[in-house]
């Protein structure tokens, strides 16, 4: 049952108090306990509350166990039990995060990397603990003029939500250069919120932290409000996320697309540009955000395709069967934590498949991925068989010089 815009704006009330008077609460409630949920999910051995066991301790109203237990601190958000759910529960739109936020004002002692992340979002606006006043630095890197709005705020066509990893991280921002040469070739009229631009929040308000999110997530539709723009674009998975789901139940609507469809729909003007040959053998990597949730598996498969020289190799796992990452969900944060539970690295795990491909590139399309497959390939000794590259990386890399 797909998570249509009726379904969210359904959502937008629900609390732990009324979970079981609302539509998705009495759906939450016709579980049949198969046990794909517990089946499916990537920590399923390490996880002592799967979805199943926490609706039987529901309708039993014996759910205090679970919120005294740091369980749910192994769920990455991937969205497999969902996915895959018979009965098409909205269990990581609803049931997982009341579960969640309840658990983490419990935690008795939250992991250090994971509370260190969140308490820089609260006070930075990123995870980093960057100077929000260095979000925008990249710029001057760019290679091509991009507008900032707080400094020109005329109307523009795209609003970028470029987001944090891509406006900080020394990877990331490669992503940005090339979204930038590539809106600068398709002569998009576009421009950025600079360094008024927080975290969208995605990720706090799933591994729990709901006032934190609730935080970013004003601020941000504080800044969407001064401006006049026609459509909001961000290359973050997580944020394209945040702002289809989380976003519309308070006042968000505007029209909003990812990266990766976005030049996509406009790949026969972009194509042509297209003139340098990249002799890769490349198997591509579907997210938990584009592909399970939003079902985003043909287009960046299209662009790939549209690269001279490219060819694709697939994964044994892929799409709606693709492996987690470990990012979503707070995992970004947890490595340190997973590794004291002698909980293998599921980036680790996936880098083990894709190089089973005898691929030379793993193509991404989540920001997250290229800093966790990168030191996952570093770790196991793989760093010279395969490098990490996002799609739009290498849609600018074909441009050449035009």
């Amino acid at each position: 049952m797909p998570f249509t815009e009726e379904r969210i704006a359904a959502t937008c009330d629900i609390t732990l108090e009324n979970l079981t008077k609302t539509p998705e609460g009495r759906l939450v409630l016709t579980c049949i306990q198969c046990g794909t949920c517990a089946g499916t999910c990537p920590y399923g051995d390490y996880m002592d509350y799967p979805p199943r066991r926490i609706i039987a301790l529901l309708r039993l109203g014996e759910l205090e166990e679970v919120f005294n237990s740091e369980s749910l601190l192994n769920c990455v958000a991937c969205y497999s039990c969902m996915a895959q759910c018979p009965r098409g529960i909205a269990l990581t739109e609803v049931l997982l995060p009341l579960m969640k936020e309840e658990m983490f004002v419990k935690l008795p002692q939250v992991p250090a990397e994971l509370q260190t992340a969140l308490q820089n979002t609260l006070r930075y606006g990123n995870p980093q603990g960057i100077s929000p006043r260095k979000r925008a630095d990249w710029v001057k890197t760019a290679g091509v003029p991009i507008r900032i709005l707080p400094t020109d705020p005329k109307p523009t066509d795209v609003l970028w939500f470029v987001e944090c990893y891509t406006s900080f991280h020394p990877r990331g921002q490669d992503n940005s250069r090339a979204v930038a040469k590539l809106f600068h070739a398709l002569g998009v009229d576009f421009a950025i919120l600079g360094n008024d631009e927080y975290c969208a929040g995605e990720c706090a308000r799933l591994v729990g932290e709901a006032g934190l999110f609730d935080t970013l997530r004003q601020r941000n539709m504080n800044l969407f409000k001064k401006y006049k723009f026609n459509t909001i674009v961000t290359g973050g998975a997580h944020a394209y996320d945040a702002f289809k789901y989380l976003y519309p139940c308070h006042g968000f609507n505007y029209p909003l697309e990812h990266t990766t469809p976005f030049f996509a729909k406009r790949l026969n003007e972009l194509k042509p540009k297209l003139t340098k040959k990249l002799n890769y053998l490349a198997t591509y990597h579907d997210s938990c955000c584009l592909g399970r949730h939003n079902g985003i598996y043909d287009d960046p498969r299209n662009l790939l395709r549209a690269i001279p020289g490219i060819k694709i190799t697939e994964m044994y796992h892929t799409k709606i069967t693709s492996q987690c990452c470990g990012g979503g969900g707070g995992g970004m944060w947890l490595d340190t934590y997973f590794k004291a539970k002698n909980m293998e690295r599921l980036s680790e795990k996936r880098i083990k498949e894709a190089v089973a491909t005898g691929a030379d590139v793993l193509v991404v399309s989540c920001p997250y991925e290229i800093s966790r497959f990168e030191d996952a390939l570093k770790v196991m000794g793989y760093e010279n068989k395969m490098i990490v590259r996002d799609v739009v990386e290498l849609l600018a890399e074909s441009l050449g010089e035009n």
